[in-house]
Parts: structure tokens; sequence; C-alpha cells
């Protein structure tokens, strides 16, 4: 995978931005893009919800705790952010999965999960 600015979405469309505010993505550039450098592959755009937020900071990834020294100021739910497709498909499989915005997630998460498994989980809200 490379970082590209026509990556496409799981809907085959021209990936469009997941958040600039909190600024999200790998490259902190507001879209779900990757390289071969990202190896936690943060492919899919969620809307965090509190049991997601509780669920993930469980499971060793506090997702909630400022970094400024990451540029990251700590999630809230409500909040959209570029999640890694595994921790995405544990939070799934536990049943604590955040909606997901469809034309905001990487073609490339299809390698990781299902159409069906996101359009389960679609968040049924505006896009941006």
């Amino acid at each position: 995978m490379s970082k590209a600015m026509n990556a496409k979405n799981v809907l085959g469309t021209e990936l469009i931005p997941c958040s600039y505010d909190p600024l999200t993505g790998y490259f902190r550039d507001g879209c779900c893009n990757t390289d071969e450098s990202d190896r936690g592959l943060h492919l899919v755009c969620v809307r965090v919800t509190k049991e997601f937020l509780t669920f993930s900071c469980a499971s060793g990834n506090d997702l909630v705790t400022p970094l400024p020294q990451h540029r990251f100021a700590g999630l809230k739910p409500g909040d959209r952010w570029c999640l890694c497709a595994r921790r995405w498909l544990e939070a799934m499989d536990a049943g604590f999965a955040p909606p997901v915005i469809l034309e905001s997630t990487h073609a490339g998460a299809l390698g990781f999960v299902t159409m069906a498994q996101l359009q389960a989980h679609r968040f049924q809200g505006a896009v941006l």
C-alpha cells in the first residue's frame, strides 16, 4: 500500500476525510491513508463511543489520555478517528465495535474485515 491522494474507500469511490478535529489518520492528514510504515493499519474511520473507548483502554490501547508529543489530544465519544483494522475487528468480536463511516474507510480494510461486517456497523449520520 502507498500513501496516495487518490486512495479509494470500501465503496470503491474516492476516500473522503474522516476528521480534521480531532486531526486523525496515520499521517495526521484527516484521512485514513496508509503506506508500508503504518504497521497498525489505521484504515477504518469510526465514530467512537464510550463503550468502545472503555473496551480499548481495557485492552491496552488508551485512546482517551492526551499525548501532545504525538499531536494526540485524546478522544471523547462522538469523535471520528482512523482506527486500526485489527482493533476494530477485535472490538466487533467483543461486541464493542464503533460505527463505521464507509466513505472514509480505506479500501485496504477489506483485507481484514468483510464489507458485510462494515455495513452492519455503518454510521447513519452525516459523513462530514
